[in-house]
């Protein structure tokens, strides 16, 4: 039996540099893994199963499944794998992808395969562009569409308030892409800004935050407006849009000043949301 931690990602840039010839989008990006997880647990079984914490993620297009089948196309292998959530869902802190990075190498290691990573990270680009990613987790930048990562040194540890609402949109990804112009394109400075920063040991800042995707977020989610509001009535830093969103998140000292924030929001008159206190962590997973 296997039990691991899936970690959660923030974007702390993420920027558009236009639309190339495959119709996908040329990003840059510095992603950093954060303390927010789901559990997996994986057990031998003589068929695959998957249980949820969230009974609306038991189905055959879940990620875990589908990275499953990716190690085992003829379906010959079995595991009982259960999943408790803890990353919102569809929040852009990238929850199925990590889950599916957790499963390439929990059943690697379960089935006894003996996969390279250089053929985990191939089927990982064939689960999603930030999947790949989720392997390693840490920091990193990530470029292409999101695949193509460069390592960085651990960030020194920082905290984070994050907000993810309770809003779905059909196709969201591709909506808010949809809804990014050229005026809303750059060139991939601010992300190499806060990558030399990361390199040089100093401090992640919310100057060099950024995502391109803030300035088209109120145009898909009907609380990003509120929400920004009440962030800035209680804490001086700028909350920024996680990924595709709706999540959005914002730098505090540390936990106990995230705790205040919190506190500070309160939890009446205003729209549905999860609240979460992270802290950077330098790996895609634990083994618990």
């Amino acid at each position: 039996m296997l039990t691991l931690k899936a970690y959660a990602k923030l974007n702390l840039t993420l920027e558009v540099l236009g639309q190339r010839s495959d119709g996908y989008h040329e990003v840059a990006s510095v992603m950093q893994t954060v303390s927010l997880a789901d559990i997996l647990t994986f057990r031998p079984a003589a068929e695959l199963t998957l249980t949820c914490s969230d009974r609306r993620l038991e189905t055959k297009k879940n990620s875990v499944l589908r990275a499953a089948r990716l190690l085992d196309p003829q379906g010959t292998r079995g595991a009982a794998i259960d999943v408790q959530k803890a990353i919102p869902v569809a929040a852009g802190l990238g929850g199925g992808s990590a889950d599916a990075a957790a499963t390439l190498w929990a059943l690697n290691v379960l089935w006894g395969l003996g996969l390279r990573r250089e053929r985990l990270l191939d089927l990982a680009a064939g689960l999603g562009a930030d999947v790949p990613f989720f392997l390693d987790g840490g920091t990193a930048v990530a470029t292409g569409r999101g695949e193509v990562l460069t390592p960085l040194p651990p960030a020194k540890e920082r905290w984070f308030l994050v907000v993810s609402p309770e809003h779905a949109v059909l196709d969201k990804t591709r909506t808010m892409y949809g809804l990014v112009q050229e005026r809303h394109w750059t060139r991939g400075r601010v992300t190499e800004q806060l990558a030399s920063r990361i390199r040089a040991g100093r401090p992640v800042r919310e100057a060099y935050l950024w995502n391109a995707f803030d300035a088209v977020a109120p145009e898909v989610f009907p609380d990003f407006r509120e929400w920004r509001r009440r962030l800035l009535e209680v804490i001086a830093n700028r909350p920024h849009l996680a990924g595709s969103g709706p999540s959005l998140f914002i730098p505090v000292e540390d936990g106990q000043q995230g705790e205040a924030v919190v506190k500070a929001l309160g939890d009446r008159d205003r729209p549905p949301a999860v609240l979460s206190v992270v802290h950077t962590v330098g790996s895609a997973r634990e083994v618990l």
